[in-house]
C-alpha cells in the first residue's frame, strides 16, 4: 500500500476541533465528549497526503497530470469570464470534503508568476466561484526544443474552505506531480492548457492527483 502522511496544516485545525470534546469531558459529559472526539479525527483525515505514482515514476514530458483528486466539472474550451485572456482549453475539477486536498502541479517547468486574489466563498461547484472566490493563480513555463509551453492552474476555495495554501513562488522549478499546496475543506482546481494539447478527460470523470492524465502535448 502507498504510504500516507498527514500535512502539517492538520495539527492546528485538529487542536481547535478538539476543544468541544475536551470541554464536554471536563464538565462530565463523557458520552458527548466521545461523540465530539470524532471531529478532530475527521480533520486529521482530511489533511491526509498519500504517495502517488508521480512520486516514484518519472512522468513523460508530453503528459499533463491532474493537480487534484475530484470530479471533472468542465473539460473543453475556456469559459468566458473564467479562462485567462487568450486561447485556452479549460479543465475544472471539484473537490468534495471527502477528497484528498493536497494539490500537485499538472506539469513541469519554472514558476513565472503566482498571484493571490482574495474573494468570496461561493460553493466551489458554482460557475461564479471561478472568478469571485478566493484563489491563487500559478503560471508555469517549460521549454522543449525551441518551443515554450505555458500552463496556468488555479486553486479556488469553496463554501466551507476559507484558506488557500500555496507553497511555490515565482522562480521555483517543479516537476510534474510535485506537491504545491492545498485548499481547506472543499474546493476547486482549474487548469488552462493551450489549444494544441489533446484532452484525455471529459465532464463527469474522476481524477487522482499525480496519476490521472488530463492531456497530451503533440509530439515535437
Amino acid at each position: 500500500m502507498p504510504a500516507t502522511t498527514i500535512d502539517r496544516e492538520a495539527w492546528t485545525a485538529a487542536a481547535v476541533g478538539a476543544v468541544p470534546s475536551v470541554l464536554a469531558a471536563l464538565t462530565g459529559h463523557r458520552r458527548t465528549a466521545a461523540v465530539l472526539a470524532a471531529l478532530p479525527v475527521g480533520i486529521v483525515a482530511f489533511f491526509r497526503d498519500p504517495e502517488r505514482s508521480a512520486d516514484t515514476v518519472p512522468v513523460a514530458d508530453d503528459l499533463v497530470l491532474a493537480p487534484a483528486d475530484g470530479k471533472v466539472m468542465h473539460a473543453g474550451p475556456g469559459q468566458d469570464g473564467v479562462a485567462p485572456p487568450g486561447d485556452w482549453q479549460q479543465i475544472s475539477i471539484f473537490l468534495s470534503v471527502f477528497d484528498v486536498h493536497i494539490n500537485r502541479t499538472p506539469y513541469s517547468g519554472t514558476v513565472t508568476d503566482v498571484t493571490y486574489r482574495p474573494g468570496k466563498w461561493h460553493a466551489a461547484y458554482k460557475f461564479e466561484s471561478a472568478f469571485e472566490n478566493e484563489r491563487s493563480d500559478i503560471t508555469l513555463e517549460h521549454t522543449v526544443g525551441d518551443r515554450k509551453r505555458t500552463v496556468i492552474f488555479r486553486q479556488i476555495v469553496g463554501l466551507v474552505a476559507r484558506r488557500v495554501v500555496t507553497r511555490v513562488r515565482s522562480g521555483d522549478t517543479i516537476r510534474t506531480g510535485d506537491r504545491i499546496g492545498l485548499m481547506k475543506f472543499g474546493s476547486r482546481m482549474d487548469v488552462f492548457l493551450p489549444p494544441e494539447v489533446s484532452l484525455s478527460v471529459k465532464k463527469g470523470d474522476r481524477t487522482v492527483a499525480g496519476e490521472t492524465v488530463l492531456g497530451r502535448w503533440p509530439v515535437s
